[in-house]
């Protein structure tokens, strides 16, 4: 059995799908439902794997979120300074806001998604496909 695209990690991990059967959405409603971006299913509706591997598992998800948080941070200020040369820090502050702003669903979602896949001891089963 060969592995298609749709049966990649990345396609799986970009498409917020079950680590496990790689088929499975993870969230109810698309990124951009801006008051349902949140919601998530609590097992896969293909193979049925219970997403929170123990109560409590998703609060580790914040710390990817942090992470990815700083990461921009630092990006910005890099641009900022570096490339425009502007060190006004109302300039970097109203950026930051926004752009956490405009990403809180893409960050709320792929933190998740990563601790997953990261630290969810989940296997990808082919005979699932």
């Amino acid at each position: 059995m060969s592995t298609t695209k749709k049966d990649s990690l990345s396609y799986a991990m970009l498409n917020a799908k079950c680590p496990q059967c790689r088929k499975g959405d993870m969230f109810k409603h698309k990124w951009w439902s801006v008051s349902k971006f949140a919601q998530f299913y609590q097992t896969c509706t293909v193979c049925n794997l219970r997403f929170e591997r123990e109560p409590g598992f998703f609060y580790g998800a914040m710390f990817v979120s942090y992470a990815m948080i700083v990461a921009m941070v630092t990006m910005v200020w890099f641009i900022l300074y570096f490339i425009f040369n502007n060190p006004i820090f109302q300039i970097y502050l109203t950026v930051i806001i926004i752009l956490n702003i405009v990403l809180l669903p893409i960050l709320f979602r792929y933190s998740r998604v990563l601790y997953i896949y990261a630290f969810g001891g989940v296997i990808y089963k082919k005979t699932l496909n």
